[in-house]
């Protein structure tokens, strides 16, 4: 079900995404509102599921989690179960996403070395064939769903 937003929603949206502790007296005065009518907003937002959680951003080399790398997998198989139960198991395992074209899944991988990281991509490969791009830099940090400064048409 999509949630109706309007355009003071898709403000405190984008200043929670740029700093999910500000204050609510802070966030008010941000999007001209008083600090009861943001509370009352934010509360509705995350009730109605359009808010989903607060995070932390962590800096992966500082936290000892020095090769950051996309892996790709074709899997084979039709029960995807045993996969899933890895994903959840393995915390290095930062994000997956299930998407169309030869490969099956995109993972993003933390490691906190290069042979950390095999031993993650062999585990990997024992469901399907991998490709592993090892990541450089990160041209455009992580920034939410997409939603700052863009309002649906």
């Amino acid at each position: 079900m999509t949630v109706t937003l309007d355009p003071t929603d898709w403000l405190i949206l984008a200043e929670l995404q740029r700093d999910g502790r500000v204050p609510f007296t802070e966030l008010g005065r941000r999007v001209s509102l008083s600090a009861s009518a943001v509370t009352e907003r934010v509360r509705r937002l995350e009730a109605e599921g359009v808010i989903t959680g607060y995070r932390a951003d962590v800096d992966l080399a500082k936290a000892g989690f020095a090769v950051l790398a996309v892996v790709r997998l074709k899997y084979p198989g039709s029960r995807h179960e045993p996969l899933h139960r890895l994903l959840g198991e393995r915390s290095e395992i930062l994000e997956c996403l299930r998407t169309t074209g030869d490969d099956c899944y995109t993972l993003k991988v933390a490691a906190t070395s290069m042979p950390h990281l095999e031993r993650l991509v062999d585990e990997l490969a024992g469901f399907g064939s991998t490709t592993t791009s090892i990541v450089y830099s990160q041209t455009l940090p992580y920034r939410g769903p997409g939603l700052r400064n863009a309002t649906p048409s």
